[in-house]
This record gives structure tokens, sequence and C-alpha cells, in this order.
């Protein structure tokens, strides 16, 4: 028997991540960080980028965020990880005025969960034109660095930000952040890459897409976001 899929005609509480859910995926923004995490990686533990890169995919899968796993594993100060690994170009990021009056268009609150810092999320709201559509970032720093898809992650935002997860949508690329929003009650979409477009994704990330804890599956957010307005 399936379970009917949550709707949103009850929603007051927009939820979004950051990379690559606001932005299309084929920008391929995150590839920048990712290679820093690498260097950063190889700098820190004194070995060759390739032993680098096999380090940072395990704790990013283990840990939820390759950061996660250098902290537990290595002791790496949250500071200067965050500080080298932000350090990018944001301007292939271009305004997306459409999709700001699409989440201005939203009735009721909209609030940004990411892993990454605030720093880096005003940097892309900002090349993106949409930073006076959010009340507020809930960083990786806020999260007091658990990152999703941690509960307890998700309960403190939620306590933080006076959120009812039964009347919350949470926009998400990664099927698994989606798991612990589903169980609190939250609707659930998942923003998929552009099928057309070259991504740069492991093989785990683009699991999910028809996992019981994902009520919508989306390519165009903008368009979906349009679609709930009309309906």
């Amino acid at each position: 028997m399936m379970t009917a899929k949550r709707s949103f005609h009850h929603v007051d509480t927009w939820v979004f991540d950051l990379d690559n859910t606001l932005y299309p995926h084929h920008v391929n923004l995150w590839q920048q960080v990712d290679q820093r995490i690498g260097e950063f990686i190889a700098a820190y533990l004194k070995i060759s980028e390739e032993k680098a890169r096999v380090i940072q995919k395990d704790y990013y899968r283990r840990y939820g965020t390759s950061m996660r796993g250098m902290m537990t594993e290595h002791g790496v100060r949250a500071d200067d990880y965050l500080a080298y690994v932000h350090q990018i170009d944001h301007s292939p990021l271009e305004p997306d005025p459409e999709m700001g009056a699409a989440i201005a268009r939203l009735p009721g609150r909209k609030l940004i969960l990411t892993n990454g810092s605030t720093d880096h999320a005003e940097a892309v709201l900002k090349r993106l034109g949409l930073a006076g559509h959010f009340e507020a970032v809930f960083d990786i720093i806020a999260a007091n660095l658990e990152p999703k898809p941690a509960p307890q992650t998700y309960r403190k935002f939620l306590g933080d930000h006076h959120v009812d997860p039964a009347k919350a949508a949470m926009f998400e690329d990664l099927a698994r952040n989606l798991v612990v929003p589903y169980e609190l009650g939250m609707t659930t979409v998942l923003v998929v890459p552009d099928g057309t477009r070259e991504v740069v994704r492991e093989d785990w990330e683009l699991e999910g897409r028809g996992a019981p804890y994902v009520d919508h599956v989306t390519d165009d957010l903008t368009g979906f976001l349009e679609g709930l307005v009309k309906s």
C-alpha cells in the first residue's frame, strides 16, 4: 500500500538547503569547494591529493561533512576549515529573478538550513539576488558543528526558529537529508539535476528519488514553486 504524498496547503514555513538546491547543479559551484576541501585535507595530513580525496569522500559519507570527519578523527578547528574551503569564485552564479519572485509569493516564512557557513550562504544569496527573501540562515555553526543529516541538527533548527514541522516543507538536493524532516512531519522535496546538463556528483548522491520519505521530486525548482503558488 502506497503512502499518500504530503501536500503544501498547510505549509507556513519553507525551508531550503543552499548548495545545489537554490542554484542549478550544473553550475558546479560546489566543485570548487570540493576541490579546496581536498587541498585542505592533503595539507593538514601531509598526504597526496589522491589519498586526501579518498579520506574526504569517506568522511563526507560517514559523518555528513568532511569537516565533521576531520574534526572527529584529527582535531581540526572548524574556523580554519571553513575559512579555507569557502574561498571560492562565486561569479558562475547569476541573478535569478524568476526564482526570487516565486519564493516571494510563497505564503509564510522562508529559511535556509545549510551545512555550509553563513558567510558562504550570504555570498551565494547575494549573487542570486535572493538575499532579501529569507528570514534567517541556520548554518553549521548554529548547528553546533553537527551537519545534516544528524537528527539533533534539525531539532535545534526547529527550536531556534520556532518552526512547527507539521506545517513546514523542506527542499534538499540530497535524499538522505530528507529522512529526518519527513519523520518529523515535514513535506519533503528532492531537487535533482537537470537531466540534460552535465553535473559532478557521487553516485550515492543521486539516490533516493523513489524513497518513501521523498514526497516530491523536481529538476526545476523555480517552475515547481510557481506551480505551488498557482495551485
